[in-house]
């Protein structure tokens, strides 16, 4: 009975591991997106998951038969129930999960169909879209080609304006050169007639004191003969 309690563990606990392997390969089958394919190949590995689990029962239950104590054997036939219950409802829990992931690939699929006539639609607006956005930027082109025109022509008559300026600037400096050397001229006139004006005068004084010396003389002349 002890050399038979390994056995026993160990089928055990290859009931357990098949048991979580199929919870875990069904939960994948509830979320798979498809498609058909896909769904088709995690099927074919839960079948042979519960092949085998379906085997490791079979075998537990072979076990309990064997055993000499009746105690042991029922509680063995009680584990192999409840592994069997289990299945059962691992192989309900499976069968609703199909359901619901072919449900959903179905949906998925119309709704593909639906966005392929909606991408229809909308490729159809879009060529309609960028035919008009094309005649708007070509009317903006051609809107800012006149801009551009205007622009053009406003330049060169700015650059006239600006050569005429500078023309008018040279005119100017050359007559301000001239007058500046008329001013020039003028100041020497001017300096050279201060001069004068200052000999004129000085002349004119000594001119002046000369008649009067000359007067005062005649005069003492004939009033005082004596002197």
């Amino acid at each position: 009975a002890a050399a038979a309690c390994v056995p026993v563990r160990v089928c055990h606990q290859e009931i357990v591991k098949f048991d979580l392997e199929i919870k875990a390969a069904v939960q994948d089958i509830r979320d798979c997106p498809g498609p058909l394919s896909a769904l088709t190949e995690l099927n074919a590995a839960v079948k042979e998951k519960f092949r085998h689990l379906r085997g490791r029962i079979q075998e537990l239950e072979q076990m309990a038969k064997e055993q000499d104590k009746e105690s042991e054997k029922q509680a063995l036939l009680r584990e192999v129930e409840n592994h069997k219950k289990q299945m059962l409802s691992n192989q309900a829990a499976w069968r609703k999960a199909n359901l619901a992931c072919k449900i959903a690939i179905d949906n998925s699929e119309k709704d593909q169909l639906l966005q392929g006539r909606d991408s229809l639609r909308q490729r159809k607006t879009t060529k309609e879209s960028l035919a008009e956005s094309a005649s708007n930027i070509t009317e903006s082109l051609m809107g800012i080609s006149r801009m551009m025109s205007q622009q053009v022509q406003q330049s060169e008559e700015t650059v006239q304006t600006l050569a005429n300026s500078s023309r008018t600037i040279l005119e100017a400096n050359e007559e301000f050169k001239s007058m500046s050397g008329t001013i020039q001229l003028g100041r020497k006139l001017i300096t050279k007639y201060n001069r004068r004006e200052l000999t004129d005068k000085l002349l004119i004084f000594l001119a002046l004191a000369l008649f009067l010396a000359t007067v005062l003389y005649i005069l003492k002349k004939r009033l005082f003969p004596f002197l």
